[in-house]
């Protein structure tokens, strides 16, 4: 078994008075897809951001390739090798595809590496590279959605976060985005932790997967047993 890429250490972070993680521990291995399972509010996207230093901790420890990461600003947390595709894909609008790819890109020094890696992600995402001029904003929901994860890809990571990657797309979309995810995985060798409402795919794209409430982990193990458990098949799978 392979050593952990990240570990997240009993881990409590809030915003302001309210708290949204209550002593989270979890390990991801190099290669590995992890899903987080939950209701809105159950700490999905928290956990996320503290990962990214987008979020601090209160208290705990987070450790990426056995160097300690928290409290770090993120775009240094970004340098190390972790990427984030940000519910809601957050592109810039006024900002050209091109442009867009570029700003995930301002980590790495080379413009050789930059021009290889721009070329790798349209190989994965062809109309990007069919609308490379055009305006980001002008695109559809899809589309942005591919641009999410070609700017992370952009940093050459070795862990990706994504978070709601499904939210407000067509199903056929979110399934075309998530088999170039996992083709990201295999052929790439990134590590996925993705946040994910649809229980369903969460369960299906994910090696393992972490059931979240009220801010702390109540259970965790391969997708395929999480699938089986009553719990999950009632309750986010709406099976009786």
């Amino acid at each position: 078994m392979s050593l952990a890429l990240l570990e997240i250490k009993d881990v409590k972070a809030g915003y302001g008075a309210a708290v949204a993680l209550q002593g989270i521990s979890l390990s991801l291995r190099q290669g590995e897809r992890v899903s987080l399972l939950g209701a809105n509010g159950a700490g999905k996207s928290s956990i996320v951001n503290v990962i990214s230093g987008l979020l601090p901790i209160r208290s705990g420890e987070v450790w990426f390739q056995d160097e300690r990461i928290d409290g770090r600003p993120a775009h240094r947390i970004v340098g190390l090798g972790i990427s984030q595709v940000p519910e809601g894909r957050l592109i810039f609008p006024k900002m050209s595809v091109w442009e867009n790819l570029e700003l995930g890109a301002t980590v790495l020094d080379e413009a050789e590496q930059k021009s290889g890696l721009l070329e790798q992600v349209f190989e994965l995402f062809p109309r990007l590279a069919e609308r490379r001029k055009q305006m980001a904003g002008t695109m559809s929901g899809g589309e942005q959605q591919m641009l999410a994860v070609g700017r992370a890809l952009m940093s050459r990571p070795k862990l990706i976060l994504s978070d709601e990657i499904s939210m407000g797309l067509a199903p056929v979309v979110v399934r075309d985005i998530y088999d170039t995810l996992l083709r990201i995985n295999q052929e790439w060798g990134v590590t996925l932790l993705m946040v994910e409402q649809e229980a369903k795919l969460a369960l299906e794209v994910a090696d393992s997967c972490h059931l979240l409430e009220s801010g702390r982990i109540v259970a965790s193990g391969p997708a395929d047993e999480m699938a089986r458990s009553e719990l999950v098949r009632k309750v986010y799978l709406a099976e009786d």
